[in-house]
């Protein structure tokens, strides 16, 4: 019987692509969907608890951290979600597992006692959900116990009270434990404490609603400044002790107002946040932000409404799970990584348990039936804030979403503390929505180094590369419209910086001008965006010849140009110096560098630049276009066309500057 499979269908890996049914089924427009949601995240752990239900157990990885510790993650995250589900009236026939497992937790007589907190013990963090739960739900918690239950489970948060805390945002999960305890009605919550606490937090606030994760020095302003971490408790913090602390509460939720209008440049039209920082396995609690904000019942200021609040928040539930198939194993548990199973972007602190933060992204189930939030219509991205450059200040970032692609350009961030493949997480020159970041894999290739938005330098002929960690003077230069920095990769180099966003002229490109001062012989690897690296057969792009003047997939090599398109978009770089010398190059990237696709082509300009006494100076024009932007253009050729020119004015005022 002869065949009747498409042919066209032959050899390609097609067949294995389809998500998770249990997640893309879930329209994900209601309450009771997104209870749905979380019950269908919820169920597949059960295999994997402990007898007295105290301990979940997802994987073998290590953390620098003891694995009972990870287990209690395991444990204590989905709380965030559980929490939330009850407190808004609704039901889940697992709830017993962790009621019991809260009180056989903190037992020392069981076998699956937790083990007492000792100084920055992991076991710290788990408190902030467990105290979340207590807070929310004292009848079905507190309630159920016994006075010797209530007694120890007390007796094990209040350890934390007197021990040391790393100064950061950890401050926070002392808060919640006390928050939990006083909701209880326990003896053992210290207000004391959890105001010396709150104070200090607060002096990591600096302004316009951003704080820092830390104190005076630290340049650290990603997601834990927002939705991981600082806005999201400081919104929790507001609902449950409006009563208690009007003040306090009442500056949290005027700091919210004004963050929020910085935040929402961060999210694109598909519900895409911009991956930027550490914890990126935290996923969808990258939107959990704009939850807490229904939480708290902030007044929200224009141009935001419930119904834009509502689609950021559930466009972006909806991304992680319909099109990420790969950030869930076959179980449904979540896996570590990013937008699939991926070890490398990880943090030493990342369990298979520690992926369940994104549970916070769930508070919106604490909310009456009738709230705002609910009974809105959703709407979409705000018109007002699309084909916009927005200047952002605090975080030292400016936003664009010119042409449909929502990226940010950096400089000045950084980790305070060791942080693997920090330069990646925090020093690149540009993040993106679509096309997200990559890390390296290895030390030996530039294919293994991952170095797409990054001018990466050798001094000893490749051997080792550099790419740009620890970014001194950085700066937006309001009047000019840029953002400026210093980075010294070695003594007696120099490489000074200017970021340029598009203009609506050639929207999908923006600018990078490099100032290059060194007394050593150099080369340098600047990449473009990151792209999905295969073609409609499923196998690596093929090389265009001719310039490849055709909207037809595949990869371009032409002098000092570089480009790649292929079903994710088109990237696209080129060096617009005056006798640009660089040479364009479509660089296959080693696999599983980029958080987004394992297989990955970076459009890349390599040069060499002698120990002179004279400035070398590197002009690039970077494009972009994601695929879900296409509709929004004729021809994207036509935008590649619009490619800058007659720069000279630019490097003039650039120059003239210095």
């Amino acid at each position: 019987m002869a065949s009747t499979i498409d042919p066209t269908l032959a050899g390609t890996v097609s067949f294995f692509s389809t998500p998770a049914t249990r997640f893309s089924s879930n329209p994900l427009l209601t309450k009771s969907d997104l209870a749905q949601f979380l019950k269908d995240l919820l169920d597949p752990l059960a295999p994997y608890t402990s007898p007295g239900s105290a301990r979940i157990q997802l994987g073998y990885t290590g953390t620098h951290y003891d694995d009972v510790a990870a287990q209690l993650e395991g444990f204590a995250r989905p709380l965030w979600g559980l929490a939330s589900l009850l407190k808004g009236g609704g039901l889940y026939e697992g709830s017993k597992r962790w009621v019991d497992g809260l009180k056989n937790g903190v037992d020392s007589g069981s076998p699956e006692f937790w083990g007492y907190m000792r100084d920055k013990d992991q076991r710290m963090v788990e408190c902030s959900p467990i105290g979340f739960f207590l807070a929310s739900c004292p009848k079905e918690t507190w309630g159920c116990y016994n006075e010797e239950e209530r007694g120890k489970l007390e007796a094990w948060l209040n350890v934390m009270n007197e021990k040391e805390m790393p100064n950061t945002n950890w401050l926070w999960f002392r808060v919640f434990a006390n928050l939990g305890l006083k909701k209880a009605g326990s003896t053992k919550y210290n207000a004391e404490r959890m105001k010396a606490d709150l104070d200090h937090l607060d002096t990591f606030y600096i302004g316009e609603g951003w704080s820092r994760d830390g104190p005076e020095g630290v340049v650290q302003l990603d997601y834990y400044s927002s939705s991981f971490a600082i806005q999201f408790a400081q919104l929790v913090y507001s609902k449950l002790m409006r009563e208690e602390d009007p003040v306090r509460s009442e500056e949290y939720r005027n700091r919210a107002v004004k963050f929020a209008l910085d935040f929402v440049h961060y999210f694109d039209e598909e519900g895409r946040a911009i991956p930027f920082g550490r914890s990126m396995v935290y996923r969808f609690a990258m939107s959990s932000f704009w939850g807490a904000l229904a939480y708290a019942d902030v007044d929200l200021p224009a141009p935001l409404s419930w119904g834009i609040i509502k689609g950021l928040q559930l466009r972006n539930l909806r991304y992680w799970a319909r099109e990420a198939p790969g950030a869930y194993n076959k179980d449904g548990t979540l896996t570590i990584g990013f937008n699939y199973p991926n070890m490398n972007l990880t943090e030493n602190y990342n369990s298979p348990g520690s992926v369940y933060w994104c549970c916070k992204s769930f508070i919106t189930l604490a909310l009456d039936d009738d709230h705002p939030f609910w009974t809105s219509k959703e709407e979409a991205y705000p018109d007002v804030l699309k084909e916009s450059v927005t200047l952002l200040k605090n975080p030292l970032h400016i936003a664009s979403n010119l042409g449909g692609h929502t990226f940010i350009l950096s400089s000045g961030q950084q980790c305070s503390y060791p942080v693997k493949q920090s330069a990646a997480k925090y020093g690149k020159l540009a993040y993106s929505s679509a096309f997200g970041y990559s890390v390296p894999v290895g030390s030996l290739t530039l294919e293994e180094l991952g170095g797409d938005s990054t001018l990466a330098l050798s001094d000893d002929e490749g051997e080792t590369w550099k790419c740009r960690r620890e970014t001194r003077e950085a700066r937006i230069e309001e009047g000019a419209g840029w953002l400026r920095s210093m980075w010294y990769p070695w003594k007696g180099v120099e490489v000074e910086t200017w970021l340029i966003p598009p203009r609506k002229e050639n929207p999908l490109w923006h600018l990078r001008i490099h100032r290059i001062r060194t007394k050593r012989n150099l080369i340098s690897a600047e990449g473009g965006f990151a792209i999905y690296g295969q073609g409609k057969d499923g196998r690596a792009l093929n090389h265009l010849p001719g310039g490849g003047y055709s909207e037809t997939e595949g990869t371009v090599e032409d002098g000092p140009v570089a480009r790649a398109t292929s079903s994710a978009g088109v990237s696209g770089i080129a060096a617009v110096e005056t006798n640009a010398k660089r040479k364009g190059k479509a660089m296959r990237m080693d696999a599983n560098t980029n958080l987004i696709e394992p297989r990955t082509v970076l459009p890349t300009l390599m040069g060499s630049h002698g120990a002179e006494e004279e400035d070398h100076w590197l002009v690039t024009a970077v494009f972009a276009l994601p695929q879900s932007a296409f509709g929004l253009h004729d021809s994207w050729l036509k935008e590649w066309e619009k490619k800058p020119a007659g720069i000279e004015g630019v490097l003039r005022s650039v120059m003239t500057g210095n």
